[in-house]
């Protein structure tokens, strides 16, 4: 299980933007900044975004290497995939690859995915199976 993941944006502002309106619709509303003196020498400035009080994404000015990262968000319904894809596509994402089930992984998993403004790949799946992992 991972706790959180960094990557580095271009730029602060537009990221911290995109991310604010692509993460709500999955939740992923809690915000937190942190600054890097706080931490050890060198300790990057970072804009975490998470939910349920534990902060797992965070973002870091810094050089950008694009497709070299993806990342999946869980998403709890189809619905809510939608909702991610329409809100990134809103937000300036490029499509790369509209909602629809993944029949080549599982017929139960639904998903879109988009590049970032950076390139970055990003996931929004459902996983039906995996739900009552999330919700106990």
């Amino acid at each position: 299980m991972l706790d959180h993941v960094f990557i580095s944006v271009s730029d602060l502002d537009r990221s911290i933007a995109f991310y604010t309106v692509t993460l709500a619709p999955l939740g992923i509303t809690d915000r937190v900044d942190y600054d890097g003196a706080d931490g050890p020498p060198g300790h990057p400035d970072l804009k975490g975004f998470g939910c349920d009080g534990r902060i797992f994404f965070w973002l870091r000015p810094g050089i950008v290497e694009g497709r070299a990262a993806h990342v999946g968000f869980v998403a709890k319904s189809n619905a809510a995939v939608d909702a991610a894809y329409a809100a990134a596509m809103a937000a300036g994402a490029t499509d790369n690859g509209m909602p629809s089930s993944r029949l080549y992984y599982d017929p139960r998993y639904y998903a879109a995915n988009v590049l970032d403004p950076d390139g970055y790949s990003l996931e929004f799946v459902h996983k039906s199976w995996q739900q009552s992992e999330l919700n106990p």
